[in-house]
């Protein structure tokens, strides 16, 4: 597998300079130190939400041995990322339609090879997605949960890091040690944070603050809180419609707070250049440049 997803893409097929390069795209990855606490639901349905905003979204089910993105959208993909890395189809012919003309790349489920790739295989990955053309704005990365190569290898080659965390002692640790392995081996110092099922906005700050002093006191960090989402019957209604709350029931108290938080996001600044280093769509910032 890894002779294949190498070969086709470190050679001049993905890798070329592009004179016609399309314009760069936000590349925002999401994580969380601990699982269950809802990162996947943030993820899709932020995408949805900036989707339904106007943006021409991509979302990739970074979890690449437990694909969830289909499941939580009702999909049936008939090729997924376990089958670019092993050449049988391109990352283009992956791709699914989601609600509201949202692309998703799906992942594998259940393949314990995809769950523990090697690091040149997840650079790979993220070199395939050169071979797009098509208009995207923004790139979601659902990525796996801890501190995996995946994890931080992905967080790397993005120009965000959201860290969904709720308040649960468990996952604070958790979400603090995400943190410190992203600033301390990877060099990345700034992230945003969302609180997630919060009981109430104030729960959700408090909850900020105490990760944020922790962090910024101990690490060379700084962390924004993006916001909240509150705990809504709603979103569990429509985790068991297999559809997001955003577009199942728009007037939940949990759609709300998703649009809140792709707000900001849709006025973050494009990327500018490239950073030295493995990065999403990066003939889109280097331009006419060579990558080395």
């Amino acid at each position: 597998m890894a002779e294949s997803i190498i070969s086709r893409f470190t050679q001049a097929a993905g890798l070329q300079p592009r004179k016609d390069a399309p314009r760069p795209v936000r590349v925002i990855a999401v994580a969380s130190g601990k699982g269950g606490v809802g990162k996947t639901n943030v993820s899709a349905n932020l995408a949805l939400a900036l989707q339904m905003a106007g943006e021409q979204v991509l979302l990739m089910d970074a979890d690449l041995g437990l694909a969830n993105v289909d499941v939580l959208f009702g999909l049936q993909p008939m090729f997924h990322l376990g089958h670019v890395l092993e050449g049988r189809c391109s990352l283009n012919d992956a791709l699914v339609q989601g609600p509201s003309g949202l692309t998703i790349v799906p992942a594998a489920s259940g393949l314990k090879q995809m769950a523990s790739l090697s690091h040149a295989e997840h650079v790979g990955l993220i070199r395939a997605f050169s071979e797009l053309a098509r208009p995207i704005d923004t790139l979601i990365v659902d990525t796996a949960a801890g501190i995996a190569d995946s994890v931080t290898t992905f967080c790397r080659a993005a120009q965000e890091v959201l860290i969904v965390a709720n308040n649960e002692p468990a996952s604070l640790t958790d979400a603090y040690a995400l943190i410190k392995v992203l600033s301390r081996d990877h060099g990345i110092h700034r992230a945003h944070v969302i609180a997630n099922m919060i009981r109430s906005a104030a729960d959700g700050y408090e909850m900020f603050e105490h990760l944020r002093r922790v962090s910024e006191r101990f690490l060379d960090v700084h962390l924004n809180y993006l916001g909240g989402v509150p705990y809504d019957e709603y979103l569990q209604r429509a985790i068991r419609r297999q559809t997001a709350v955003v577009e199942a029931y728009p007037s939940a108290q949990s759609s709300v707070a998703f649009r809140n938080l792709a707000a900001p996001v849709r006025k973050w600044p494009p990327p500018e250049g490239a950073r030295g280093h493995v990065e999403f769509f990066v003939e889109r910032l280097i331009g006419t440049g060579a990558y080395a």
